[in-house]
């Protein structure tokens, strides 16, 4: 039996889930036709949205549907750079350092064909942005920021922004914020009308755009959504048929949307016992490592500051890779860091953003808890771990370098 301990990659789907994913599967019809059977996926797509948009804070017609939380980083990201720069200049994008690569890869391409520049903003030793680095930011920038792009808790070390602090300062600066909620959504109270009304952003200026993600939340993976407010404007990605307020075009995955429903509203409610029942997980499962493995350090927060599924040390004398692969062998399941670097292992991009040296990062483990945990997991974790750091300690570190081409 194999224990999971790697939810912030995917989470098993829930079988409710499964079961409305397949139920919607056999109902045929483009949502788009105008026929009786269109009409009636149109009709179960437009329930979904309803369902997803309640459990976002949002209104339903801000739900822009998309094939995941990537696709929706980059229509906000790239989408409002482009509108912003349309008849004006504004090349800056301020952005923390440490973000998912969908943000990094997205704001490294603006920059080399769009010619954007990107602040990239420095994070403390717990993984955090200062709110006040961004107000200097936005004053230093004046008139040239874009939009300000931003995880809402780091999908590594667990750490939650201050989101409503940092879309204040946007705000008043009249600068539109994104923020990247596919770690916070499901494990945090992702309230988007709350965020703008405490924050004051109005118009297009603070929060209008949020990306999450289904296969987060117990939902399919290749479905997620850009909540965009109803007063925000972004160029689109794609073109040909304008399905989704002009800013998404394409057939829409009613059974996708169906089964995402379904695992937001589970998440939603069950949202703040799920929470406290992961977190009691996590700080026993912390305690334990720091017993069994002195070398081990937690990265971020603890306690409130933290995902309550999220635990991320780095352990002084090995390769987090080795630890990963050892306890793999064991029957567990964990990671070094974000699955979305196409299995390249590589030292935490997030670790060395926190100012950590690369012998700390190349170190790094991350487990994360999810709606299967149970605690028999997490003393399976325990159980293991030693002897794996026994045996990853005494291999060290890998020569990274190769023969290749000697």
């Amino acid at each position: 039996m194999v224990v999971y301990l790697d939810h912030a990659a995917t989470t098993p789907m829930l079988l409710e889930a499964i079961d409305a994913y397949a139920h919607a599967l056999g109902t045929v019809g483009n949502p788009a036709s105008i026929h009786s059977q269109g009409q009636s996926a149109k009709r179960m797509l437009e329930e979904a949205r309803e369902e997803i948009a309640a459990t976002l804070g949002c209104d339903p017609i801000e739900v822009v549907l998309t094939s995941g939380g990537t696709e929706a980083v980059n229509l906000a990201v790239k989408g409002i750079w482009w509108f912003r720069n349309r008849g004006a200049s504004r090349p800056v994008i301020l952005a923390p350092g440490g973000e998912h690569h969908a943000t990094i890869d997205t704001l490294e391409w603006l920059e080399q064909h769009e010619g954007a520049i990107v602040d990239w903003l420095p994070l403390d030793e717990d993984g955090l942005v200062r709110p006040d680095d961004v107000r200097a930011a936005l004053a230093r920038h004046g008139d040239s920021v874009a939009l300000v792009t931003l995880l809402w808790a780091n999908n590594e070390v667990g750490s939650i922004q201050p989101v409503r602090e940092i879309s204040a300062h946007a705000a008043a600066a009249g600068v539109p914020v994104h923020l990247d909620a596919v770690a916070a959504y499901g494990y945090l109270e992702t309230d988007f009308a709350a965020v703008r009304s405490a924050s004051g952003s109005s118009g297009g200026s603070g929060l209008v755009a949020m990306s999450v993600s289904a296969h987060k939340i117990g939902g399919p993976v290749g479905v997620g959504a850009l909540v965009l407010s109803r007063s925000a404007i972004v160029e689109p990605l794609l073109h040909g048929g304008g399905q989704q307020r002009q800013v998404r075009s394409g057939t829409q995955d009613v059974a996708g949307a169906v089964a995402f429903a379904v695992a937001a509203t589970h998440a939603a409610r069950n949202r703040e016992a799920e929470a406290v029942r992961l977190g009691g997980l996590r700080d026993r499962l912390i305690d334990g490592i720091r017993s069994s493995v002195p070398a081990a350090t937690l990265n971020g927060p603890s306690g409130a500051g933290r995902l309550p599924g999220n635990v991320h040390v780095a352990v002084a004398g090995c390769e987090g890779d080795s630890l990963l692969f050892l306890l793999d062998m064991a029957g567990v399941s964990v990671s070094t860091g974000s699955a979305c670097q196409a299995g390249i292992p590589e030292p935490s991009h997030v670790l060395r953003a926190m100012g950590r040296s690369e012998i700390e990062a190349r170190g790094a483990l991350r487990v994360t808890l999810g709606h299967t945990t149970t605690d028999a997991d997490v003393d399976a974790l325990l159980s293991a771990l030693p002897g794996a750091y026994a045996q990853a300690a005494r291999a060290g570190f890998a020569d990274r370098s190769t023969s290749l081409g000697a």
